[in-house]
């Protein structure tokens, strides 16, 4: 088996030494190659550059961004794609950890050398992303419109600075109480309904749960996972009582949410959002920019994950 090694020497959690460790593991069992990344994109362009050597396996040792890359870059060429491996190394590592992989590199290298040795893989359902004029972005777990998408657009510019939970809040908590472009004003399409307009922002998630706060597990659409369609968390309202209400909703551990200005749906093969002026629009927590039509679309089993 060939594969290819994609690390992101800059993530939270991966360091030199166990990225060594890493390497050394995973070179007992295949031919292994090792790319390290040192701009944004290039993570990207190795997994596309590997899909077109017809490698067997790219693993990606990294945060969300990093495995998000790794996906578009082996879905980008056409044809059948490699397989996915997953060795976290962000500070939230929401894919990884919606897979059931242990949060820490070594234990979940442990269980990616088991699945290449049993051969144990299981496919996984995507979001596909138009965002208009033939560009397309795929995403593992979440994409949004609106308040999330300005929190990353935030975090973006502090690029540089050590992102954790503290700092997602911080900016969370600014952009909501002085948002930079005000409140978005969205329409919801979804096939076989009413347009749903008035929103004001839309989070679009590809499983469950949306993110994690530390160890906390955040829920939005507690009825969607990998193997159903997308969910969709959307808010009429950002008065703070009703935000304050899902909030506390999603953190809960019964992680249900509901209620009068709540628009969910838990398995939507596609949906559009549209904004009269362009919204900030983010996919896995990197920010794709501004946009004022998005289409949505669920993708079962676009990828095979050794796990």
């Amino acid at each position: 088996m060939r594969a290819v090694l994609v690390v992101n020497p800059q993530a939270t959690a991966t360091t030199p030494a166990g990225r060594d460790v890493l390497a050394h593991a995973l070179a007992s069992q295949v031919k292994l190659d090792i790319v390290e990344t040192d701009y944004r994109g290039h993570a990207m362009a190795a997994a596309a550059q590997a899909a077109v050597d017809n490698v067997d396996l790219v693993v990606a040792h990294g945060g969300d961004g990093t495995v998000n890359e790794v996906v578009n870059g082996m879905l980008s060429v056409g044809g059948p794609a490699p397989m996915l491996g997953v060795v976290p190394g962000g500070s939230a590592n929401v894919f990884a950890r919606s897979l059931g992989l242990p949060r820490h590199p070594v234990e979940a290298t442990h269980v990616l050398l088991r699945a290449i040795e049993e051969n144990r893989s299981r496919a996984v359902g995507l979001g596909l992303v138009d965002i208009g004029a033939g560009q397309t972005r795929w995403f593992t777990f979440s994409a949004g419109m609106g308040w999330d998408a300005e929190v990353v657009a935030d975090v973006d510019r502090k690029r540089g600075k050590k992102a954790s939970p503290a700092l997602y809040t911080r900016i969370a908590a600014a952009r909501y109480l002085r948002p930079r472009h005000g409140r978005p004003d969205l329409t919801v399409e979804i096939p076989g309904e009413d347009p749903i307009e008035g929103l004001r922002l839309a989070f679009i998630s590809n499983t469950d749960p949306w993110t994690y706060m530390g160890s906390r597990a955040i829920h939005l659409n507690h009825g969607t996972s990998f193997d159903t369609g997308l969910g969709l968390f959307a808010l009429r309202t950002m008065r703070a009582h009703t935000v304050a209400r899902h909030v506390v909703q999603a953190f809960s551990a019964k992680g249900e949410t509901k209620g009068k200005n709540l628009v969910r749906r838990d398995d939507v093969a596609k949906l559009v959002v549209t904004a009269k002026e362009p919204v900030q629009l983010q996919c896995d927590g990197d920010l794709i920019g501004a946009r004022t039509r998005v289409e949505f679309t669920s993708m079962p089993g676009a990828l095979t994950v050794s796990i």
